[in-house]
């Protein structure tokens, strides 16, 4: 999985080809902080059909607000550079982002 940052996420997320999971974060998120080991088993399961990253948006607050990141944890789909899917909050469960990545597989 890897973690991006504002200076990397145009790069890695929005130039890149094909399907990339993004998981917005913060350090004071406790859902997100729950969720996190459940999104790395899932990279190592679609981890050669989907390109995972992760992004804590404490330390990235415009470029958050410039997805429309709103609330966490959020687990977004981009496809081809483009925000196709997301789940935010209560809906991002282990099995609703299992979900939604095998939708785009």
């Amino acid at each position: 999985m890897l973690a991006v940052d504002k200076d990397t996420f145009e790069v890695e997320v929005l130039q890149a080809e094909g399907h990339v999971l993004v998981d917005f974060w913060s350090e004071g998120c406790e859902p997100c902080k729950a969720l996190m080991p459940h999104i790395m088993e899932l990279s190592e399961k679609y981890g050669d059909k989907v390109k995972f990253t992760k992004l804590d948006t404490g330390k990235a607050r415009r470029l958050a607000i410039s997805q429309r990141i709103l609330g966490l944890p959020v687990i977004a789909i981009y496809k081809d550079g483009e925000k196709i899917d997301e789940l935010v909050k209560d809906d991002a469960t282990p099995a609703n982002v299992e979900a939604m990545i095998q939708k785009y597989l």
